[in-house]
């Protein structure tokens, strides 16, 4: 094969011998690539993230609150303790736990080529990124995430 016939995937310069994953570290380290998570899907019974006691926790508490404030002093009370609780869930302790979730879901997914092909596969996990000339990339599931990481790499060097 002449150097015109060679797929561009396969050209010497382009070789770089570090495994795909400590390419994406480094990429991520730079800020180059930005990792995506469905907070939703990691987020839910099943998931190797998911905390019971941070999800279910506050709510309990919140409903126990406003149930105790209505039975002992009137349904106004309790009705006021149900809507502070609604407010501190979403502006206190949801971020939190969207922000708990993603950086579990990162550490996770970084561990191994094997954890990151199950995340990629069930479509948890995708990736983005800006380049300085402007150009965007993304890719998700149905793309190859290492073709990414290589591509970015020749791109960014």
């Amino acid at each position: 094969m002449s150097e015109a016939e060679v797929p561009a995937g396969n050209q010497a310069e382009d070789v770089d011998p570090r495994p795909p994953l400590i390419l994406l570290r480094t990429l991520l380290d730079g800020q180059a690539v930005k990792l995506g998570v469905h907070i939703r899907k990691m987020n839910s019974p099943g998931s190797p993230v998911y905390q019971y006691g941070e999800n279910i926790g506050p709510a309990a508490a919140i409903l126990v609150g406003s149930f105790a404030g209505t039975a002992v002093v009137h349904w106004y009370l309790g009705a006021a303790i149900l809507a502070a609780g609604c407010y501190w869930w979403l502006f206190k302790v949801q971020p939190r736990i969207r922000d708990g979730v993603f950086e579990r879901t990162t550490a996770l997914a970084l561990q191994s080529e094997q954890v990151f092909d199950a995340l990629w596969a069930k479509g948890v996990i995708s990736l983005y990124a800006e380049l300085p000339d402007g150009r965007k990339f993304a890719a998700t599931r149905r793309d190859d995430w290492r073709s990414f990481a290589r591509q970015l790499t020749r791109e960014t060097a």
